[in-house]
Order: structure tokens, then C-alpha cells, then sequence
């Protein structure tokens, strides 16, 4: 499957909202919950427009991945950019039924490879969650800590493992 990148824009709110609906039990399994509020279209509308406002603003840019008809298959995110220093954070997440197919290890290298002024990427990604690993190291990340701090997700006792990447 082909994908590509494409900014997050306005006239996205709507199918944006649907994928993460469909999506949000599949989510919840490997990344804490947004919370009820976040799956009311109105709530989902000001979140929307905030994330819009932290892009235009130059803090956060995000991205849609979508496949070669169009459709939204996961996102992928750069935030806490720090243009100073050229460094950000990274979060992406991929659709259920598009899992395992290398959509989310080819969404970061087309990133990383848009965005050439930043020079170095944080990431984490639960102790549990080895596809993320595999994305992650897939396109040059290393691990550098695991974190000391302990907490439950879906009755799992976790923690956080902190990746960088860096040109």
C-alpha cells in the first residue's frame, strides 16, 4: 500500500473524527485514553482548531497518513518543537486494520524526511508496545532510558521507553 503525508487542515475534522472513533478501542490498548469528552463532536471541533492554531503557530505540525485513495489510515506528529535547538517530540498512531503492513515505519521516514530543520527526535513508547519499538528502530531511533516510573494501563503495570533520533 502506498501512503503519503499530508498537513492537518481544517476540512480534515470530520473523517479525522470518524477514524478516531473507529479507532478508539484499538487505541486505548496501547496509549492511555483521551477521555470521554475527546469523542463529542463538539469537543473534538475545539480540539480540532487548537491543534490548528499550535501548527500555524509553528509548535506542533501535524500530519494525516493516508493511503492512495485518500483515506485516513493513521497520523503522525511532530510537537514541543523547539526551533532553537532543531529538536521535537514524535507520536503517530496507525489504524486497527492497517496494522503490520509498515504504514507507521514509512510515515516517519517520509517525515523525517520533510523535516530536514529539525535535527533531533524524541520519542517513548510503552515497554509493551513492540510494534512502536520497531517503528522507531526501523528508521535509526536508539533507546536511551527506560523510565523509573511505573503506572497501569489496561492492567498492565508499564513504563515508558525513550527513543532519540538525531542527524
Amino acid at each position: 500500500m502506498d501512503i503519503s503525508i499530508h498537513k492537518l487542515q481544517e476540512c480534515d475534522e470530520q473523517e479525522l473524527f470518524i477514524f478516531e472513533k473507529e479507532n478508539r478501542l484499538f487505541f486505548e490498548q496501547m496509549v492511555p485514553s483521551r477521555g470521554e469528552d475527546y469523542y463529542s463532536f463538539e469537543t473534538f471541533k475545539e480540539r480540532h482548531r487548537e491543534l490548528l492554531t499550535e501548527q500555524r503557530e509553528r509548535k506542533s505540525i501535524f500530519y494525516l497518513i493516508r493511503d492512495n485513495l485518500g483515506n485516513i489510515v493513521g497520523r503522525i506528529n511532530l510537537v514541543d518543537i523547539d526551533a532553537t535547538n532543531h529538536c521535537a517530540e514524535i507520536g503517530y498512531r496507525v489504524g486497527e486494520e492497517y496494522g503490520g503492513k509498515g504504514i507507521g515505519a514509512r510515515a516517519l521516514k517520509l517525515l523525517i524526511e520533510s523535516e530536514s530543520n529539525i535535527k533531533k527526535i524524541k520519542a517513548k513508547t510503552t515497554t509493551n508496545n513492540i510494534a512502536s519499538q520497531r517503528v522507531l528502530e526501523k528508521n535509526g531511533f536508539k533507546p536511551v532510558c527506560i523510565s523509573d516510573e511505573v503506572f497501569e494501563m489496561n492492567g498492565q503495570n508499564l513504563k515508558f521507553i525513550h527513543y532519540i533520533f538525531e542527524y
